[in-house]
């Protein structure tokens, strides 16, 4: 297959390339290397498949008009939109309005050009953000509200109903998956277990904001990539919850780290971020029952291998 992949040198971007090209497809990868953290990260995530034969990368924000959107989508078969502008706690304010572009503007433009393509499957990586604080455990795709709390969290619900309206009016054959707290090689370097990990490994204190005892559904990216490619087989305008089940709190993970490590973590704590929720836990009967999506990896196997690669990232012995 021809497949597109927006966000593509990114965390998760990155990794799903490598897995389609070592499975021989077709890779076009699109990236705008925003500034959001240091470009060299990004240039090591596609390092080994950038001269890949399979594989074009396109140096371009989705919205530049100097990008020519249905030549692009040529031939493609199937579209994985995973790029976008992260973090809830940098949503705030004046950066509103890049998440505004990133986020739900380049949707929009993606798929009003993929309506008039021949593209088999459009599958949009949104975020467990869209639920909000609730206290209605596990999260359902159908009967649990959403009310995120954050403005990364409304853009992120933005673009779903983007991608449910085109797939309801064109018959867009969208899917929608709702990550939860991704982890592992490749994760962003503001993401709470990479600053950890390395601050570990320098023997540098770790801030948590908060207590510690917020819990989080932690997805590992191998799991992650396992459903994405599911996802292909998916009926169109489904939404799926795409979750670890490794559910434990903070303390509980740096705890883990700790073990892994053989180190004694500092803790520095803070008050609680704005727009950050108290608790995430993804039913995942609806992914399991229908696209057979089942996760591999425990917490203490993720962590693991996200420590290797944080050692080798940053050439820490």
């Amino acid at each position: 297959m021809k497949i597109l992949v927006t966000g593509a040198a990114g965390f998760i971007g990155s990794s799903l390339c490598k897995k389609l090209i070592h499975d021989n497809n077709i890779v076009v990868g699109v990236d705008s290397f925003e500034d959001y953290y240091e470009k060299w990260i990004k240039d090591k995530n596609i390092n080994e498949i950038i001269k890949n034969q399979n594989f074009k990368l396109i140096n371009k924000n989705l919205i530049d008009p100097d990008l020519d959107l249905d030549k692009l989508l040529t031939e493609i078969d199937v579209v994985f939109h995973l790029a976008g502008q992260g973090g809830v706690r940098s949503s705030w304010g004046k950066e509103f309005e890049i998440y505004l572009n990133n986020n739900i503007l380049s949707t929009q433009m993606l798929l009003e050009a993929s309506k008039n393509s021949n593209i088999k499957k459009f599958i949009y990586a949104s975020s467990s953000s869209v639920y909000g604080d609730t206290k209605d455990f596990p999260l359902n795709e159908v009967n649990s509200f959403t009310r995120p709390v954050s403005p990364y969290g409304v853009t992120k619900l933005a673009a779903e109903n983007l991608c449910y309206l085109y797939y309801k009016n064109f018959n867009m054959p969208s899917v929608m998956l709702r990550y939860f707290t991704v982890y592992g090689e490749g994760q962003r370097p503001d993401m709470a277990f990479h600053k950890f990990i390395k601050s570990a490994l320098e023997g540098l204190p770790i801030e948590i904001y908060g207590d510690g005892s917020q819990m989080r559904d932690f997805t590992y990216i191998g799991d992650i990539i396992d459903a994405t490619l599911l996802s292909i087989n998916a009926p169109s305008g489904r939404i799926y919850n795409v979750g670890g089940g490794n559910k434990c709190s903070l303390e509980q993970a740096i705890n883990v780290i700790e073990n892994i490590t053989n180190l004694k973590l500092k803790r520095l704590y803070s008050n609680f971020q704005k727009g950050d929720v108290y608790k995430t836990e993804a039913d995942l009967r609806s992914i399991k029952s229908e696209l057979g999506f089942n996760p591999r990896f425990t917490l203490e196997e993720g962590l693991s291998n996200e420590i290797e690669y944080i050692k080798m990232l940053y050439n820490i012995d």
